[in-house]
């Protein structure tokens, strides 16, 4: 497994972002990437997160297995497939520089976004857009899913106008994210990626992420949630910028 310990200083806190965001602070599990990718390979960083996110999609499907919107899943997770193998491609034929700088952009963009709705800022496709318009979304969503496991915001893009009862939009949000990640590791496998060394670190952090998953569900209920929220997407649009900044100075 990863010794250095500078990727630990990182890794800790952003897998522990991961539990939280699944704990119940919505969205601050994007940072994690970002934050692996200023000590290692985007590749590697996101490879790494892969399997962490996998076995954190099990208690979320479980528990919401039976409330879910078959139309939504069967646009958007096909679609989503189509964007993945792009940001495979993406990562197999251009340089580690341009990874680099299209994750940055995605941080900043992901971080802007949530920054705008959090002041309540609303970016959606209209309720009776057309389907095509939501498998454009599956497919932005699977690519910078891919890149960068962010593809929340093209997602919501499309289900939120929807109007979803609670338990319907947490169980389809849950069931889609659990269906591309495991859409992600043909890919991931394709690039090298699921190495020994990779897959150990990744079980080392587990543990740290199951613990902080239980501290967001207890946290969530007694701590405001909106200055968190500024901080945190407030580090990660200077993450995306340090990332720019290294990408350009390769």
């Amino acid at each position: 497994m990863l010794t250095d310990p500078v990727f630990y200083a990182l890794a800790v806190p952003a897998v522990a972002l991961m539990g939280l965001a699944k704990g119940g602070f919505s969205g601050v599990g994007a940072v994690a990437m970002p934050l692996l990718a200023l000590a290692i390979s985007p590749v590697q960083a996101a490879a790494i997160l892969l399997p962490i996110l996998i076995v954190q999609d099990v208690v979320g499907v479980w528990a919401f297995r039976r409330t879910w919107d078959r139309g939504i899943l069967t646009l958007m997770v096909p679609s989503a497939a189509v964007g993945i193998f792009l940001g495979y491609l993406m990562a197999a034929q251009v340089s580690a520089t341009a990874v680099l700088a299209t994750l940055g952009a995605i941080s900043i963009a992901f971080a802007a976004h949530r920054l705008w709705i959090a002041r309540g800022g609303r970016v959606q496709a209209p309720s009776n857009a057309p389907r095509w318009v939501g498998a454009i979304l599956g497919a932005l969503s699977g690519f910078t899913s891919q890149i960068a496991h962010a593809g929340q915001p093209p997602f919501q893009m499309w289900v939120l106008p929807k109007r979803l009862e609670p338990a319907v939009f947490v169980g389809t949000n849950a069931i889609y994210f659990a269906a591309i990640n495991w859409l992600k590791v043909p890919a991931y496998a394709a690039l090298g990626q699921f190495t020994r060394q990779n897959l150990t670190t990744a079980a080392v952090l587990i543990p740290v992420a199951i613990a902080s998953t239980f501290a967001g569900v207890w946290l969530v209920r007694r701590v405001r949630a909106e200055r968190f929220y500024v901080i945190i997407y407030g580090l990660m649009m200077l993450v995306g910028v340090q990332l720019l900044w290294e990408a350009w100075r390769a």
